[in-house]
C-alpha cells in the first residue's frame, strides 16, 4: 500500500474495476492460511500462548497443514487470466519503479514525484519478498515436519533459517496490514474491487483501468 498523509479522503465519486473476485478471492484465502500460521506459529513459540491455549499437538499439526496449503489459492489463481496479468505487472520493475523508490527514500509525497503503474514499487517488492520468503519458510518447513528423511544438522539449519525469517515475516506482515489500515480506499478496492477514480489518478497514475 502507498498511504499520503497529505491525501484527500476517499470520496462517492466515480469509481472505476481494481480487482476482479479471482484476485480478490486469491487475497482473502492467502490472508486467512497467513493468519493461521502466524497465530499457531506464536502458539508454539510464546511461553504464554502455549499455557494458554494447550494441546500443542493439534497446534502443530494446524500450522503444518495451514503452512503447506498456503501456496494453493495462488496455485488455483492461476487459472484466471486477470490473476496471471496482475502477477506480470508485478514482476516488471521499470523506471518509474525507481523513481518511486527514491521519491519515498526522501519522504517525497508529491504524486508527481511517484509515478506507479497498477502497484507501485513498495508492492511490487512486498510480493517478491513475501513470496521468497513462503517459499524458504516452506522448504525449511518440511524438513523440521519430515525428520527421518533429512540428517540432524540439515534439520538444525532449517529450523533456525524457519524460525527467524517467520519472525521476520512477522514484522513485513505487520507494515503491511498498518499501510493498509491507513489508506481505507485502497482496502475498498480489495474488498469490493473498485476504487475512486480520483484516488486511481493520484495514486497510480500510470494504471490504465
Amino acid at each position: 500500500m502507498n498511504p499520503r498523509a497529505d491525501a484527500p479522503p476517499a470520496t462517492a465519486g466515480p469509481t472505476v474495476r481494481r480487482f476482479g473476485r479471482a484476485e480478490r478471492w486469491v487475497h482473502r484465502t492467502t490472508a486467512v492460511l497467513t493468519g493461521v500460521c502466524v497465530l499457531t506459529a506464536a502458539c508454539l513459540y510464546v511461553p504464554q500462548l502455549a499455557q494458554l491455549v494447550g494441546r500443542r499437538a493439534l497446534v502443530v499439526t494446524v500450522h503444518e497443514w495451514s503452512g503447506l496449503a498456503l501456496p494453493l489459492p495462488l496455485l488455483a489463481g492461476l487459472a484466471s487470466r486477470a490473476v496471471r496479468a496482475d502477477l506480470g505487472r508485478l514482476n516488471r520493475f521499470g523506471p518509474h519503479d525507481r523513481t518511486w523508490l527514491r521519491a519515498a527514500l526522501r519522504r517525497d509525497r508529491r504524486s508527481a514525484s511517484r509515478p506507479a503503474g497498477k502497484f507501485n514499487a513498495g508492492q511490487k517488492i512486498y510480493a517478491a519478498w513475501i513470496a521468497g520468503a513462503g517459499l524458504v519458510m516452506l522448504g525449511t518447513g518440511l524438513m523440521m515436519w519430515f525428520t527421518s528423511l533429512t540428517p540432524l544438522a540439515w534439520r538444525t539449519g532449517a529450523t533456525f533459517v524457519h524460525d527467524w525469517l517467520a519472525l521476520t515475516a512477522g514484522i513485513v506482515l505487520a507494515g503491511h496490514i498498518g499501510m493498509a489500515l491507513a489508506d481505507p480506499e485502497a482496502r475498498r478496492g480489495m474488498r469490493t474491487g473498485r476504487v475512486g477514480r480520483d484516488w486511481a489518478e493520484r495514486e497510480h497514475p500510470l494504471w490504465r483501468p
